[in-house]
Order: C-alpha cells, then sequence, then structure tokens
C-alpha cells in the first residue's frame, strides 16, 4: 500500500475512456459508489462527487470523478487536516475499492444501458453543473504546488497576505535580534551576559507582543500586532499551516471582507481573555485568530453553509482537530490555551451573527450585521478593561528578588567573633546589616506604590514587617557593639534578631 504525501494527500488516476462513452462511464460510477456505501454528493454530465463514510480510520475523503475530453479523472483526497501530512494508504485503497467494483457493476449492467441512460439523462437536466466550482475542496483543487499557497486568486484573497505577513514579520525579528545580539557582544567584549536576555525580550516588546500591563495601560493596538509575532520556526510553520488550510475551505464562502473582519477579530478577543488569565509574561502568536476561523468554520457547516453530503465529513474533521488543539493547550507547555478557547468562541460567534439567515422572509442587512458584532465585541473589549485591574506583578517580583538578596547579606554578621575590633565588626554590621536593611525600606515604599494581587499583597505585608524589624535588629546590635564590644548582646538586641528569624522561617 502506497502512501500519499501533501498538504491535501490525494491520488488521481486518468482512465482513457476511448470508445466508452461518458454518460455511460458515469452510471457505472455511480452505481459502484452506491454499491460501496458511499455518499453521493452530487452528479451531472461532468462528473461525480462523493464521501467516504466515517470510521476510526478517516473521517472522510472526497472521491470525485471529473470527465476531461476522452479521459476521467478518478480522485480521492482527504477532507480535513492530515496529521503527518499523509494519508496512511486510505487514498489509494479507496481507489482499489473503486475500480474492482467498477467492473462488477460494468459486467450486470450491460444488457439494460438504455433504461439507465434515460434515467441519467433526465436526471442531470435538472442538475447544476457548475457545482464543481462551489465544491469544498474546489479552491484547494487550484493549488497546483505549493508557490500558489502565497499569492491571492479567486476565493483565496486574504489568506496568503495574511501567511506572508506572518513569514516577513518573523524574518524581519530575527534579523533585528541577530544584528542586535551581535551588537551587545561587541559592546561587551565579545563575551556573553545573562542580561542579554532581558534586552532581547524588549525587542519583543517592541515588535508588539500582548502584554497585560501595556495593554490596559493604552496600547491596544498590541491585540492586533501579537497576531503577527512568533517565537520559533515550528510555531510559525504549524500556524501557518492551519490557517492555509482554513483559508481554502472558508474564505470563499465568507467573501474577503467577513473572513479578515472575523480573523482579526477572533484575535483580538482571544487576545483579551490572554490578559485575563496571564497576570505576566507576554503572549504571541496567529493561533487565536486561527481558533477563531475553526470556530467560524464550525458555524459556516451548523448553518448548512455547505453540501449536507459533505458537512458531517467537514464537521468531525474540523471538530477532531479543534479538540486537539486545546488538549495541547490545555497540557502542552507555554502554549495560550486562554487565547484558543477565546478566539474560537468569538469566531463562531462572530460568524454566525455575519452570515446565518434567521428568517427567509426578513433579510438582515450587512451593514446591520456588522454593527451588531462590533456592538457586541466593544462590550466585551470595554468589560475586560474594566475588570481587569492592573497589576504590576513583575515589577513586584524584581522588588522581592531585590529585597531577599539583601537579606541574604545578614548572614555575613550572625556570627561575628567577639576577638574581632571593635571597628571592623562596627564596619562588618553597617556594610552588611544597616545599608541593605536601608535599601529594603526604600524597597517597600515602592512595593507599597504597586496594585498587586492578593497573593503578592499578602507576602508584600509579610516584607514590610520583616523589612521593619532586621532593620531594627541591625541597629540594635550596631549601637551594642559600639557601646560595647566585649559581651555579647542585650536581651533587647536577641529578641529583634528572632523576631526576624521567626518571619523569615515562618512555618507555611
Amino acid at each position: 500500500m502506497s502512501i500519499s504525501w501533501g498538504y491535501s494527500p490525494k491520488i488521481e488516476k486518468y482512465i482513457p475512456l476511448a470508445d466508452f462513452p461518458a454518460d455511460k462511464y458515469l452510471i457505472v460510477a455511480k452505481q459502484a459508489i452506491e454499491n460501496l456505501g458511499w455518499s453521493l454528493s452530487h452528479i451531472s454530465e461532468t462528473g461525480l462527487i462523493a464521501y467516504t463514510p466515517i470510521s476510526f480510520q478517516s473521517y472522510s475523503e472526497e472521491i470525485s470523478i471529473r470527465i476531461h475530453g476522452n479521459f476521467a479523472v478518478v480522485k480521492s483526497e482527504c477532507v480535513g487536516i492530515q496529521m503527518l501530512f499523509n494519508d496512511y494508504g486510505k487514498n489509494e485503497l479507496n481507489l482499489e475499492k473503486f475500480f474492482h467494483e467498477f467492473e462488477y457493476v460494468e459486467f450486470h449492467l450491460k444488457d439494460v444501458w438504455d433504461e439507465h441512460l434515460f434515467k441519467f439523462h433526465r436526471f442531470i437536466e435538472t442538475q447544476d453543473d457548475h457545482y464543481f466550482e462551489k465544491a469544498p475542496l474546489a479552491t484547494k483543487n487550484k493549488i497546483k504546488n505549493v508557490l500558489f499557497l502565497f499569492f491571492p486568486q479567486k476565493g483565496y484573497t486574504v489568506t496568503p497576505i495574511l501567511v506572508l505577513i506572518n513569514v516577513f514579520y518573523y524574518i524581519a525579528l530575527v534579523l533585528f535580534s541577530i544584528v542586535y545580539l551581535r551588537y551587545l557582544l561587541v559592546r561587551n567584549g565579545n563575551s556573553y551576559n545573562p542580561d542579554f536576555i532581558e534586552e532581547l525580550r524588549k525587542i519583543a516588546l517592541n515588535f508588539g507582543v500582548n502584554q497585560r500591563n501595556l495593554v490596559l495601560g493604552g496600547e491596544y493596538w498590541r491585540l492586533i500586532s501579537y497576531q503577527f509575532i512568533h517565537g520559533s520556526k515550528s510555531h510559525l510553520f504549524f500556524n501557518m499551516y492551519a490557517l492555509v488550510y482554513l483559508g481554502l475551505m472558508i474564505e470563499n464562502k465568507l467573501g474577503w471582507k467577513k473572513y479578515l473582519f472575523i480573523y482579526l477579530m477572533s484575535g483580538i478577543c482571544g487576545g483579551l481573555v490572554s490578559l485575563i488569565f496571564h497576570q505576566e509574561g507576554v503572549m504571541m502568536g496567529a493561533s487565536g485568530a486561527i481558533m477563531g476561523l475553526y470556530g467560524a468554520f464550525i458555524a459556516l457547516l451548523i448553518t448548512k453553509t455547505f453540501e449536507p453530503k459533505a458537512t458531517k465529513a467537514l464537521l468531525v474533521s474540523t471538530l477532531i482537530v479543534s479538540l486537539l488543539v486545546l488538549i495541547n493547550g490545555a497540557f502542552g507547555k507555554r502554549v495560550d490555551n486562554a487565547a484558543h478557547i477565546g478566539g474560537f468562541v468569538s469566531g463562531f460567534i462572530f460568524t454566525y451573527l455575519l452570515n446565518y439567515k434567521w428568517d427567509q422572509t426578513f433579510e438582515v442587512k450587512t451593514w446591520a450585521r456588522y454593527a451588531v458584532s462590533v456592538l457586541l465585541f466593544l462590550m466585551f473589549f470595554s468589560g475586560v478593561l474594566h475588570f481587569s485591574p492592573k497589576y504590576g506583578t513583575e515589577e513586584y517580583r524584581k522588588l522581592r528578588d531585590t529585597f531577599n538578596g539583601n537579606m541574604g547579606s545578614l548572614n555575613g554578621i550572625m556570627n561575628l567573633k567577639i576577638s574581632l575590633p571593635k571597628d571592623v565588626k562596627l564596619a562588618s554590621i553597617k556594610e552588611d546589616g544597616i545599608i541593605p536593611m536601608e535599601k529594603n525600606l526604600a524597597i517597600i515604599k515602592q512595593m507599597q506604590a504597586l496594585n498587586l494581587r492578593p497573593e503578592d499583597a499578602e507576602e508584600r505585608e509579610e516584607k514590610i514587617k520583616l523589612s521593619k524589624t532586621s532593620h531594627r535588629a541591625v541597629m540594635l546590635m550596631y549601637r551594642d557593639i559600639k557601646a560595647d564590644s566585649s559581651r555579647r548582646y542585650s536581651k533587647e538586641t536577641s529578641t529583634a534578631l528572632a523576631k526576624v528569624f521567626e518571619i523569615i522561617y515562618k512555618p507555611e
């Protein structure tokens, strides 16, 4: 069994008809498909389309036969996204079954052609011979090679432009990062410094990643720009792979204006949901917008935008892939599942609002559909901004780390030898005790100016208590040594030091 590989795995066979009439070929093919239990979706003078049943091995393939001159082109093509870009031999097996059944049917129909020909010609008079241009895989069939994926064409206009923007943005970010890193190395004498990571992070911020405090601070443009930034080649590749597939399947159904609107708005809504759940860090990638297209695809399927026989196969494959993405987001590391869910739900809702026909006797104007969608978005946008406080989580953690580092310096003065000269002991207490503890008092003032999450605010209260207690303890130590360096600390000093250790080693 041979395996078919590719973006949309398929196998085509060119069958010369010779003296075999095209209408007879389609009659035999139709009966063979019915015998195999495949769902016939369309048949007309120039061909037919059918779908294989859904099973654990397959979520359906499209079987098509097109008459071109004196040839019949018989094709089996995978409907949904195929993992690892191959069909696992399903398409070849389908054609083997078809040709075997074809021979059987041809033999049994040879004596009753006239009856079948009469019924066939009467039936195809009522069929749309242009259906092949509107079939679910019609746009995909126009893609002759991988380069065609990057060129706008009828029914596939916005998608390649979005792909190119994502690719160019990634290249620009990588090149700028490389140049800047080289500059940092030269400036630092060609030696690496851990601070370079923070410098490179600033580049990502400048390029427009999604970050809670910056967006809540008014940089709303990041909710769009973050959709075009990717952290790695694999991140970019798999997002663009999904985007191309969805674009080929639904852009022609929605039209480029609705398609672009849903893409961008889903990405924005995904970004808003993301910043609700991520108090710190940065978010990037097109996956929120792409999940919006998955939601849009499902909305189109349940509103009967696609031909009924194709809908079931497409719905199952789309639900499977969507579920896999969400499961991966739930258990995967560094995956922004909040953006996935936000994008998916918003894409479904926007598509429903823009595309669904509630009443056949009353047509809702397009501008009204857009107005309702935008109004709903603005309500969600303002609600997120109003109910999402701007927390100083990242700044607090930096201050906390500095605070803890200063506290560590106390270890140097806890066991000063009595035999040391008085001035040495006083200098040590001042250097490793008084100065760091005074710095902590200043840090506490900066912490108190921050709006923090409840758990961070509770920790801050402990730091405030510790800073005051530790500063008092080192000042008492300095007083005792200055008064009499030959004896141990006074009871007051010992009690203050005990309180410091009580706070530090407080049981959880």
